[in-house]
């Protein structure tokens, strides 16, 4: 497993790369703006790939992080696709957030062609994939999540089994679902205490103190709505489109779920309202809207 391929270099996928040549790795990138490909060969040593088949056809391990599985799906055909350059005994290791039922699909599709499939999104944002200390959620056979452990730990520090293939999304989705719950519930919370002239400031300090705490009241509120600085690390679009994972997976599987489901429909009426570029902090500036208050004011 010494070349591995890097497909999708977004703001998590290219930090995670970048980690693969200092381990020993050899490193070959695609992403579909072949700028971004370009511009992470300059700054660490990768070979830039042409296709996904070329990319494919030189590795024994290719790994994706795309924004959603259907991405990922639409990669495998085609004279470029991965399918067309595949070697038997190779793996995909899928780090997208991605929905259970595609990952099954694909998983299906690649053992045809001798191709193992894992699932293994991640968790850590930005600064976890810049620092390498990231937690990947695996789903598939145990022996060849083991296979490919050592890669996984050149950018996870948490490198966690869960279940058959289908497993880390499921996992990775309900944690979503989680972030999404804190957010609004922190949002609300905070903005009844502002409206009420209570200095949320004040407040944040005794919740993060007491049992109402959480990463997200600890980290995310005094970091980026105190602050009003509001950095663009993780686009509202793609919690949305976890939320609506989670949800379906809790209505496919005959759980009562009202409130990841209404988490979801509120994230969904926010993602319209701010826009496709908005981060998914910025959903508590609906709440602040409604509210007619500015939280850290």
């Amino acid at each position: 497993m010494s070349t591995i391929a890097f497909l999708g270099l977004g703001a998590i996928g290219a930090p995670m790369a970048q980690h693969l040549p200092a381990r020993g790795f050899d490193l070959i990138i695609w992403n579909r703006t072949r700028e971004r490909a370009d511009r992470l060969a300059r700054s660490v040593r990768a070979r830039v790939a042409r296709t996904p088949a070329e990319a494919a056809r030189e590795s024994d391990v290719v790994i994706t992080c795309l924004p959603t599985s259907r991405e990922v799906e639409d990669l495998l055909g085609g004279d470029d696709g991965l399918m067309a350059g595949f070697r038997r005994g190779a793996t995909l290791v899928d780090c997208t957030s991605g929905d259970p039922a595609t990952s099954r699909r694909i998983a299906a599709r690649l053992r045809e062609h001798g191709v193992a499939f894992v699932d293994a999104p991640v968790s850590g944002g930005k600064r976890g994939a810049e620092e390498g200390t990231l937690t990947v959620m695996c789903g598939g056979d145990a022996a060849v999540v083991e296979r490919v452990r050592p890669i996984l730990s050149a950018f996870g520090k948490n490198i966690v089994h869960c279940g058959d293939v289908g497993a880390g999304d499921m996992v990775k989705a309900v944690n979503q679902a989680l972030l999404a719950i804190h957010i609004w519930a922190t949002g609300e919370g905070l903005a009844t205490l502002a409206k009420a002239g209570v200095d949320t400031r004040i407040a944040l300090d005794v919740i993060n103190a007491s049992s109402g705490r959480s990463n997200t009241s600890m980290n995310l509120f005094p970091e980026r709505v105190l602050s009003r600085a509001f950095p663009r690390t993780f686009r509202l679009a793609l919690l949305d489109k976890d939320l609506r994972i989670a949800a379906d997976m809790a209505r496919d599987a005959g759980v009562p779920a009202p409130l990841t489901q209404l988490a979801s429909e509120l994230f969904r009426a926010a993602r319209a309202e701010l826009g496709e570029e908005a981060d998914h902090v910025e959903a508590v500036r609906v709440i602040e809207r409604t509210a007619g208050v500015e939280i850290g004011a």
